[in-house]
């Protein structure tokens, strides 16, 4: 697997594995309606205009598809003042889940936070997502759970936040 800071070309395909691993992660825990308005244009989008204004990184397979990415920097509500850092996105295709790749996807973004004198951080996630087991292996200590609203759903969202993120890697 290929580790690499995303340019602008990558919007394509950062925005495929944003939604194929939206509808494999999330089918029984986010309404179905909101699933199926995802799309692949509105996610490249999104991903044209974070590219350029933030740490976004790629995973590559042999054959030079994206098959995951993950981005952050600083903290985004201001309500977690001990935190300083946020792991903002990790997402993976799931035929590439379970075999180191999350971890290889964490550490640039550790990096850059680093290099920005941010070493500590969190990360938010719903409660009934799997990936919540991934955060706990990596050290991370729930230290908050929020609730969120996707299409009138209301779900629990479990905030993990690290107090060295020099630990985890």
């Amino acid at each position: 697997m290929k580790i690499r800071k995303a340019v602008l070309a990558d919007a394509e395909g950062i925005a495929k594995v944003h939604v194929d691993s939206w509808e494999t992660t999330y089918a029984n825990i986010v309404p179905e309606e909101y699933l199926n308005n995802l799309t692949y244009e509105r996610r490249e989008q999104l991903w044209r205009i974070n590219i350029p204004n933030g740490d976004v990184f790629v995973a590559e397979n042999k054959e030079n598809d994206i098959v995951g990415f993950s981005s952050g920097g600083e903290e985004r509500t201001g309500k977690y003042p001990s935190y300083s850092g946020e792991l903002y996105a990790i997402y993976i295709l799931k035929e590439y889940q379970r075999n180191g790749l999350g971890k290889l996807l964490v550490k640039p973004v550790i990096e850059e936070l680093k290099q920005k004198n941010i070493s500590t951080m969190i990360v938010k996630v719903l409660e009934d997502n799997d990936s919540c087991l991934f955060y706990e292996a990596l050290g991370g200590e729930k230290i908050d759970t929020v609730e969120e609203q996707i299409s009138g759903k209301k779900l629990n969202e479990c905030v993990y936040g690290w107090e060295d993120i020099r630990v985890i890697v």
